[in-house]
């Protein structure tokens, strides 16, 4: 069945919210290449709730002379269970800070869920309360895809 735009009917908008942790780890520049007030850094994340797993990555970030003002992009890949549905899939960042006004977009790159996940579509929302990060998971996924069968563990 179509959406009207000639695409796959999608189920309804769902939510995922827990917390996780970020692990940041500087990485050198290489000798000549890009510019070096441009800071990169790898991404190890560990996402607990319905969002549950592992997420890699690279992220780019550079401030500026003015205080308060600084942008950054980043890309990782998510693997691990999303409502108990098995697989992956890829986010693209998009962050910046206008004199400390936070502007942040995370979105689910198109046709990069695997799995269980194939086909999820959503945006990903961070809020940081006292140090502790939390996330906001909107998505949908394709008519039809159910959660894997759960392990019978009597």
């Amino acid at each position: 069945m179509q959406d009207g735009r000639g695409g796959v009917d999608r189920s309804a908008l769902r939510r995922a919210s827990g917390g996780f942790t970020v692990t940041l780890t500087p990485q050198a520049a290489e000798d000549g290449i890009g510019d070096p007030a441009i800071g990169r850094m790898g991404l190890h994340k560990v996402f607990d709730g319905p969002l549950a797993g592992i997420a890699r990555g690279q992220m780019l970030a550079l401030r500026t002379d003015t205080p308060g003002s600084a942008g950054y992009v980043a890309m990782d890949r998510f693997e691990g269970t999303l409502d108990g549905r098995s697989g992956g899939f890829s986010l693209q960042h998009s962050g910046s800070m206008d004199r400390g006004t936070p502007s942040l977009s995370i979105q689910v790159i198109p046709d990069s869920g695997t799995g269980d996940l194939a086909g999820l579509r959503g945006s990903l929302a961070i809020r940081i309360d006292a140090g502790a990060h939390f996330y906001d998971l909107d998505y949908t996924l394709p008519v039809g895809a159910a959660p894997a069968a759960m392990p019978d563990r009597g």
